[in-house]
């Protein structure tokens, strides 16, 4: 019997959100809804109040800090606070000093230019952007050699808001370009705890406070990573049918997922354990510990090391790695010597 899909219920494909879609349902819209970094909302909600007031341009932002921590939600913020569009790119995106000036001189004054990954901006596209940060204005050579020529294009009046993970990479004549400067911080458990219950309602889930809390140890005090385990935590609640989201449920299912009460997840354990097992504690170099564990020394240092540090559990010093007496705790081994 043949069935025509258009009219059987069963068979018709359905739009099911993926990911994706749901961290931009799940991002704030408003500083009330934003939690946490209060300092750093303050002080926008001051400069934008000021530069609304004076019918200027704010000034340009960057912002720093760990991943995951809302450096694009807060752009996000910013814009809709301005009142102003936001035009979204990022440092690879940006190859040529063409790519640059195509996206400037579409923008509206007021607007908006949100760079993510900015420290992956190459030497040449910063220097592009110099002018046009300073004076809203684009240089653009024309020819080669003998025969060549600048030609100075105006520039609407923008706001350069630039994200970077590696604050360091980023030329000293760079940032001195940006009038205001912020570091986004971990978050405390508190707010990780808020953050989740927001997420839960507006995911339709039902959790109990106690397995919120559960989830918001687990989370490496980052929104991001909260989020990304209430999801998980979620879809095991719907195999296992359950009504309510209870913490011995939330228990398994980071289990399942081999995150551990501190949030540790294999690669944090695997490092920590190289460490303290094949290097006896340490200090040991970067290098040694990525070529054991077979992982670029650039993911460990940027994405493992500043939480397991921000725990207390490795320190770096000058001649290397080493695994702290309250990291030994956590992994249940014992060191005789002095520890950190």
């Amino acid at each position: 019997m043949n069935v025509n899909p258009q009219k059987d219920p069963k068979l018709t494909p359905k739009s099911v959100p993926d990911d994706t879609q749901l961290d931009q349902a799940l991002r704030p819209k408003t500083f009330q809804e934003y939690v946490g970094q209060e300092k750093v909302k303050d002080n926008l909600r001051v400069i934008i109040g000021a530069a609304k007031k004076r019918g200027e341009p704010m000034e340009h932002v960057l912002l720093h800090g760990p991943s995951g921590l809302g450096k694009t939600t807060l752009a996000y913020l910013i814009a809709k606070e301005l009142g102003t569009n936001i035009r979204i790119t990022s440092g690879t995106a940006l190859e040529k000093a063409g790519d640059v000036g195509s996206i400037l001189s579409s923008l509206s004054d007021g607007d908006v230019l949100f760079i993510d990954e900015v420290h992956r901006l190459n030497k040449m596209i910063e220097e592009v952007i110099y002018p046009a940060m300073e004076n809203f204005k684009l240089d653009i050579v024309i020819g080669k050699g003998n025969s060549a020529r600048t030609l100075q294009i105006d520039l609407p009046r923008f706001t350069l808001i630039a994200a970077t993970t590696k604050i360091s990479l980023l030329s000293a004549p760079f940032r001195s370009r940006f009038g205001v400067n912020f570091r986004l911080d971990f978050y405390k458990d508190t707010d990780i705890e808020r953050i989740i219950g927001r997420s839960a309602e507006l995911l339709g889930v039902d959790i109990d406070k106690d397995a919120i809390r559960t989830i918001a140890i687990s989370s490496r005090f980052t929104p991001r990573v909260a989020n990304r385990l209430l999801k998980r935590v979620r879809d095991y609640a719907q195999i296992k049918e359950a009504g309510i989201i209870s913490s011995p449920l939330a228990k398994e299912s980071l289990k399942m997922l081999e995150v551990d009460e501190k949030g540790l997840e294999e690669t944090d354990r695997k490092i920590l354990l190289t460490i303290a097992e094949k290097f006896g504690g340490g200090p040991v170099g970067l290098k040694s510990i990525a070529a054991a564990i077979s992982e670029e020394e650039a993911t460990i240092e940027d994405v493992y090391e500043p939480y397991l540090m921000q725990l207390g559990f490795l320190a770096r010093t000058p001649k290397g790695r080493v695994v702290t007496s309250r990291g030994f705790e956590h992994l249940g081994l014992k060191k005789k010597g002095t520890l950190i």
